[in-house]
């Protein structure tokens, strides 16, 4: 065994694990990062969101094709099967892993293929297919080892017509039908997916609503597309029993349906991964969902253990995810960009995609906030009826006195692009953050941004 001590160690070479190990290192630090996979990048590279965001850019690209009458010149409407759209997903993964490797080359973080456990607070052993084991000590540790698919045991995932979100990249056709239990952020998104490939979609949701977190107009928006795309949506149905045979797989609903498809998905939750840490020789526990509870600056109860990413649970984001991991670096080194993460915008990619910031409708009623609200309709948007895509809107909700902007909610064709102009304003300090900044600025015309001008108009209007 060899023995190496190093200022950090970070496992886990996701977006949380990047953004500590490279700030560590830019600090000087001698950093190292331990990760069970051939390559670098995390699930979020090779099993969420990259792929699925690329495999979804490249549905949304067939359904403009199809839907546009200006091809039809071209030929008829084309069907592409799921592998083949897949193959754009691989090539963005490649060139990703391409990056990420470089980043950690040209800041000389040392790099571990292998598996960690901890012995004590300051001593890793790692495992190995090539070296059979060794061990590094360090004075502080971030745990960024990310989720993975929440698997009930009873739900027989061996089952070649049965995937997870993980595996269902590993289809190899295309499903007449498919049922898809969880309508999650990533239940929605897959739901999305298949019905662009003309998949016949059952979207099992064991909640009253979709994605309940959303305003609920923003809810209700994506309820009625998914629907009108024909996917069929069941809401407050919990499943009892999964069977697959030789021909497709029967779902049991407790209420006593049954629904068969050519192939089973489950998106209902995920699990910190965390089982093999060896977590219980530093005296750290962790919750059902196998996440680990941090404090306002990312350190466990172990001083120098700090844990980002989707080990900690909310809110599950790649986005956040590398600003957590720069931030818990920045508390070990002691310099002044720490922050603690709490302004996520949500970046949902379903077709519309949607995304949102600050605080929805039902959240200032309840507080008894006197808001008030400006829209713009993407239908009445230039650059949206140049490019094709009408559907969506903004919606902006502000102080009806002050004129504070105080959430920001997008449906639509590039919506989470969008909502970053809303996101600068509304973290103006005082009186800078106000509806006036859209009235009062010249934006590009034709464009998407112009939503914001339009939106504030609208809502200025309402005001007595």
């Amino acid at each position: 065994m060899s023995d190496q001590h190093f200022d950090v160690v970070v496992i886990g070479a996701g977006p949380a694990g990047e953004g500590a190990a490279m700030n560590a290192a830019k600090n000087g630090r001698r950093v190292a990062i331990v990760d069970d996979k051939q390559t670098v990048g995390g699930n979020c590279t090779h099993w969420a969101t990259i792929p699925s965001k690329a495999l979804r850019y490249s549905v949304k690209q067939i359904i403009n094709f199809n839907t546009n009458p200006m091809f039809r010149d071209i030929g008829e409407p084309r069907w592409f099967s799921f592998p083949r759209v897949l193959q754009n997903a691989e090539r963005v993964r490649n060139k990703q892993v391409k990056l990420r490797t470089a980043f950690y080359a040209r800041n000389r973080v040392q790099r571990f293929h292998s598996r960690a456990r901890f012995l004590d607070q300051n001593q890793l052993e790692l495992h190995d297919e090539e070296t059979g084991g060794q061990r590094i000590t360090a004075d502080s540790f971030v745990i960024a080892t990310g989720s993975s698919p929440y698997l009930p045991p009873d739900v027989d995932f061996s089952h070649d017509r049965i995937y997870n979100s993980d595996s269902i990249l590993t289809l190899s056709h295309t499903p007449r039908t498919i049922t898809i239990y969880g309508a999650g952020v990533i239940g929605c998104e897959y739901a999305s997916i298949f019905c662009g490939l003309g998949v016949k979609v059952d979207l099992i949701n064991p909640g009253s609503r979709l994605l309940s977190f959303l305003d609920d107009e923003i809810s209700d928006a994506l309820s009625y597309h998914l629907r009108n795309n024909g996917v069929l949506v069941r809401h407050n149905e919990k499943y009892e029993s999964v069977e697959g045979d030789d021909h497709g797989v029967v779902l049991n609903l407790e209420s006593g349906k049954k629904v068969r498809s050519d192939a089973f998905l489950w998106c209902n939750g995920r699990s910190g991964n965390t089982g093999s840490l060896g977590l219980e020789n530093v005296g750290l526990e962790t919750n059902y969902r196998g996440q680990l509870a941090v404090d306002d600056h990312y350190r466990t109860q172990v001083p120098n253990i700090y844990a980002v990413g989707d080990v900690i649970g909310w809110p599950g984001l790649a986005s956040a995810a590398y600003d957590q991991g720069r931030s818990a670096s920045s508390d070990i080194m002691a310099d002044r960009y720490f922050r603690y993460v709490d302004d996520v915008p949500t970046g949902i990619y379903t077709i519309p995609e949607i995304s949102s910031v600050g605080k929805t409708e039902r959240e200032l009623t309840e507080a008894k906030v006197p808001y008030e609200v400006g829209q713009a309709f993407f239908k009445d948007l230039a650059r949206a009826q140049i490019s094709g895509d009408p559907v969506g809107m903004l919606k902006l909700l502000f102080h009806r006195e002050t004129k504070e902007l105080m959430g920001i909610h997008c449906f639509g064709d590039q919506a989470a692009e969008i909502v970053h102009i809303g996101q600068a304003i509304m973290n103006q300090p005082g009186e800078a953050n106000t509806l006036d900044y859209f009235i009062n600025t010249t934006f590009n015309y034709p464009t998407m941004a112009e939503a914001y001008r339009v939106a504030a108009l609208n809502g200025l209007n309402r005001i007595f």
